[in-house]
């Protein structure tokens, strides 16, 4: 290679690379005081667990405790992931809602297992779980719509999640319509919006410690007795 010859530089061999990687490495987790976690006084069901977590990570502050991350796969088998926002958790299990058409929904349609995860760095907490995914119906599917936002309405009918998209002008048209409609026929309906919900059957909850003598309790359901939770420490 000659003295006039110039070879492109890597991800990390220019200033942009050293400034991330300066960066990442003085990141920092954990500066202040993290709740404890009596896992003995937890109860015999995750669900109530989880809603005292969620509760409490909001009144510490953090900034929309709601969202999460769902995991699912693809007809290949590679593993997909999202943040979107939790419906409710109950009985039933954690709600979510999505276009059936979308990404997640046809891969859900083709395998119904998913995994979420949630995480209140304001606290420390992480909390994962694996289940089976449930479809509601379109009068469920419908009311899931009627609680919430003018927005959200708009962005139902507008549809057409997760296909390739023209345009930013088209997109601000579409949207531009669709927000019109959901002002006019609050009631509209939106086809493929639909609710699921995961039934878990496994939940861990982890709280993080500055030592890292984290504690990780799981809930576990059993095919001998899928009724009752089976509850173990793990090792960090």
């Amino acid at each position: 290679m000659s003295s006039s010859e110039t070879t492109a530089s890597g991800p990390g061999d220019d200033a942009a690379g050293d400034a991330f990687h300066s960066t990442l490495h003085s990141l920092r987790v954990w500066d202040s005081p993290l709740p404890g976690f009596d896992t003995e006084a937890a109860p015999a069901e995750p669900v109530a667990l989880f809603r005292e977590w969620l509760v409490h990570a909001a009144r510490a502050g953090q900034a929309e405790p709601h969202t999460m991350s769902l995991a699912t796969v693809d007809g290949e088998g590679r593993p997909d992931v999202r943040t979107l926002m939790l419906h409710d958790a109950d009985t039933r299990g954690w709600h979510f809602a999505s276009h059936v058409t979308s990404a997640k929904g046809v891969q859900l349609a083709a395998h119904p297992e998913a995994a979420l995860g949630f995480y209140w760095p304001s606290v420390g907490r992480q909390v994962r779980i694996r289940g089976r995914v449930t479809a509601c119906g379109p009068e469920e599917s419908r009311a899931d719509l009627a609680v919430r936002s003018r927005g959200a309405l708009a962005a139902a009918l507008t549809g057409r999640q997760s296909e390739v998209l023209g345009s930013v002008e088209e997109l601000v048209r579409a949207s531009a319509a669709a927000w019109e409609r959901a002002g006019a026929e609050p009631d509209a309906p939106a086809p493929t919006w639909t609710r699921y919900v995961l039934d878990a059957t496994e939940v861990e909850f982890f709280q993080g410690d500055a030592a890292r003598r984290h504690i990780r309790l799981r809930y576990r359901r059993t095919d001998l007795d899928p009724a009752t939770w089976v509850r173990e420490l793990l090792w960090p």
